[in-house]
């Protein structure tokens, strides 16, 4: 009994220190002398927690997508749906911003669900009104040697909602410019989408490449 006792006192121990020492390896935090009477089972349990803990630290940090893209999946516990997003950050940055702008592909379910343009800097009021009178900014776009203008989404002055046949162009470009206003007056964000993963991309979100 008092055995019993002492060993659930050590491993009560032990899992405070392993909660207060979550950078180090598992068998880091145990003692030299304890490994050799550590239970099979718990030392199994504490590698699978660091596997774990290793899924998430590259969830986190996304892997590679091809070019400069990067992708971040992951699952719902209870759905099991899966989600990913693909993000691109710009060549350039905008005056005043702190970190280069960004393109960012949300698929949920294996379907697009949203495309954002973040400029990452302070950006210009909304300049007319979408179809249901939402805020929108004109902005023009330049795919390759082609050129256009649409109305995006103004979301609270932090991004600007893509529409898809924007985003399908840039998917197979190697090229993709967005000309926005800002209180210092029109700015371009320069990207280069090449390299993407297309295949991935049509798992992910059914997205396929689309011609200006």
């Amino acid at each position: 009994m008092k055995w019993e006792l002492r060993n659930s006192a050590r491993d009560l121990k032990m899992r405070k220190k392993l909660s207060a020492n979550s950078g180090k390896t598992f068998l880091n935090t145990i003692p030299e002398a304890s490994r050799q009477k550590l239970p099979l089972k718990a030392l199994i349990a504490g590698l699978i927690l660091l596997y774990a803990a290793a899924v998430l630290f590259a969830q986190d940090h996304g892997i590679g997508a091809g070019g400069k893209w990067m992708e971040y999946d992951s699952q719902d516990e209870m759905t099991l749906v899966k989600s990913s997003r693909f993000e691109l950050d710009a060549d350039n940055s905008l005056p005043g911003s702190q970190s280069t702008p960004k393109v960012i592909l949300f698929c949920t379910g294996s379907k697009l669900t949203l495309a954002d343009f973040r400029p990452n800097a302070l950006i210009a009021p909304p300049n007319r009104p979408g179809f249901w009178g939402q805020p929108q900014m004109e902005v023009t776009v330049r795919v390759d040697n082609s050129h256009s203008n649409h109305g995006w989404n103004w979301v609270n002055g932090h991004f600007l909602s893509m529409d898809k046949g924007t985003t399908r162009e840039m998917l197979g470009a190697q090229i993709f410019k967005v000309e926005i206003q800002t209180p210092q007056g029109p700015q371009i964000a320069t990207f280069s989408p090449a390299g993407l993963d297309l295949a991935r991309v049509k798992k992910a979100c059914d997205l396929t490449p689309k011609k200006p």
